[in-house]
């Protein structure tokens, strides 16, 4: 059975998702400014299950950037959109508060619930820490397929960032820059601290060997604190995404760790940069399938392929 939502807007500070006469908050979308340091940008937390679960973390102790589910840029043309310190090839990850820039909320063009889903539409900013417009981000998020029977939700994130310097934007990560199996960089997510050895799986490979490699979903699941249980979090390219934005098709790299936290990245400049040229524009499409319970590959697989684009 198909759920509807309820969109709440805190003006000036979140907009949240709920699952109407339940009492569960899917998520919350925090658009608010927050400490210069974190790189500040909008995020997702907490992001939850049917069953009102938990499944992102918030500023941990070992890297208090890491917020929920947000958009980030951990090397751009020389700044630091993801937050803390830098990394510098040879040297290491450095305090360079000077690189650190930010992405700022500009207005939102869309918010809706309807359909049995829900629609934020939203315009953004990005900055070097001199505070220019480097570059304009559209971005779209989506709740919808909110199913009881499958005890799963989705929700689809969906950003359009044209280049708005007069050279271009050269995307990287610290693995571009030098240090391996670094790539993070674009969407991220940070689970639960009890998230932490968790399973990681995709079509035909599992583990955290799946670093730095390509396929067309990854899942991860772990096992809850606090309550008994586990959730699966799936994480989908859109088809499309290695075929448009900045000079045709660029593949994405998935970013992954179950020690010493949970993470997971679709990378869109894992291995190599990302070369956004004056008024480009970079497109991505990802979807993110909330789930209760420890999906086994099956029945991840035939619930990815039952939704489409």
């Amino acid at each position: 059975m198909t759920k509807t939502v309820e969109l709440v807007h805190a003006h000036g500070d979140h907009l949240a998702v709920s699952v109407a006469g339940s009492g569960v908050e899917l998520l919350r979308y925090v658009y608010r400014a927050e400490a210069p340091w974190e790189a500040p940008k909008p995020y997702i937390h907490p992001l939850r299950t049917l069953s009102g679960r938990v499944v992102t973390d918030y500023r941990p102790n070992d890297h208090r950037w890491h917020k929920g589910l947000q958009m980030t840029a951990s090397h751009l043309s020389g700044q630091n959109l993801w937050g803390g310190n830098t990394y510098v090839h040879g040297e290491g990850y450095l305090a360079l508060p000077e690189r650190v820039g930010s992405m700022a909320h500009r207005g939102f063009d869309e918010v809706s619930a309807h359909d049995g889903g829900a629609r934020i539409t939203e315009r953004l900013t990005w900055h070097p820490h001199s505070g220019e417009v480097w570059a304009e981000e559209v971005r779209r998020i989506e709740v919808h397929d909110v199913d009881a029977a499958t005890g799963s939700w989705a929700l689809t994130w969906s950003s359009a960032v044209t280049n708005r310097r007069e050279e271009p934007l050269r995307l990287g990560s610290p693995t571009t820059h030098g240090r391996p199996a670094a790539g993070y960089t674009g969407l991220f997510w940070r689970g639960p601290r009890a998230f932490r050895d968790g399973r990681i799986l995709a079509p035909d490979a599992e583990g955290p060997e799946l670093m730095g490699k390509q396929a067309d979903w990854l899942a991860y699941s772990g096992e809850h604190d606090g309550v008994d249980g586990h959730a699966t979090l799936v994480f989908v390219h859109s088809p499309e995404n290695d075929h448009t934005g900045a000079g045709g098709a660029h593949p994405a790299h998935w970013f992954v760790r179950n020690t010493p936290f949970a993470a997971v990245a679709p990378s869109f400049a894992f291995h190599d940069e990302l070369v956004l040229t004056p008024g480009g524009t970079l497109t991505r499409r990802y979807r993110v399938l909330v789930a209760d319970g420890a999906w086994d590959r099956d029945r991840i697989a035939a619930r990815v392929g039952a939704l489409s684009w």
